[in-house]
């Protein structure tokens, strides 16, 4: 039994890890090991709040008539989400900004974060399923994985962005891309989860070449 969870818990860390691995070799100037681990353990963490303001949006809304899985419930988790992951991140890199020099690395410390957050519920989906099957892995890996991938990336885009211009304004307007674009997802896994997820594997994917763009773009400033 033990060591069957040890395997679940190493094959549910592999999604995490895969796209750690892939966007710190895309940084052309990488990140100090310690800042990106903190970010990281950051990103875990806000996963217990994260849980703790769902479960409170929840016990208001639902009372109000507002459905569990309605488009505005998931506006609202989504928005939870987001905003927390940013938090996290930002928590660490304000103690840290002699490591904040860049504005590509507003993006690669937000993805980081996702990436913390998506590993939690990795590793709850595992071993809640009791399943470790390739598929599983798979699922997680083009699915809520690089969801958070995305979503985080976006926001972190738009937040190099915003100290690049001096406007706060770029940072709000990236947050609120990055709530829809999650809710959105949410919402085709809702709708077609019972069927092959090619809309939403195929949805990320164009988010996905869209988010390597603007990584790409902001690394040629300084």
């Amino acid at each position: 039994m033990v060591t069957s969870d040890y395997i679940i818990l190493f094959v549910s860390l592999l999604p995490s890890f895969a796209w750690l691995v892939f966007y710190l070799e895309e940084d052309p100037h990488p990140e100090p090991k310690r800042i990106i681990a903190q970010v990281f353990v950051a990103g875990m963490v806000s996963t217990v709040i994260i849980l703790g303001l769902e479960s409170l949006f929840h016990s208001v809304v639902i009372p109000l008539g507002v459905a569990k899985y309605s488009i505005l419930s998931l506006l609202g988790l989504a928005v939870i989400e987001e905003t927390m992951k940013f938090g996290a991140a930002r928590f660490i890199i304000t103690r840290h900004l002699e490591d904040f020099d860049e504005p590509v690395d507003a993006m690669v410390y937000l993805i980081i974060a996702g990436l913390g957050f998506a590993t939690v519920e990795n590793i709850a989906a595992a071993f809640k399923s009791n399943n470790i099957a390739l598929e599983i892995t798979s699922l997680r890996f083009i699915g809520a994985t690089l969801l958070h991938t995305i979503s985080s990336g976006l926001i972190g885009f738009y937040w190099a962005r915003s100290i690049m211009y001096k406007s706060k304004a770029w940072l709000y307007k990236g947050i609120l891309y990055g709530t829809v674009l999650h809710a959105f997802f949410n919402y085709l896994i809702l709708r077609f989860g019972s069927e092959p997820i090619v809309l939403p594997t195929t949805f990320l994917a164009i988010c996905a070449l869209f988010l390597l763009h603007d990584f790409e773009e902001l690394k040629h400033y300084k």
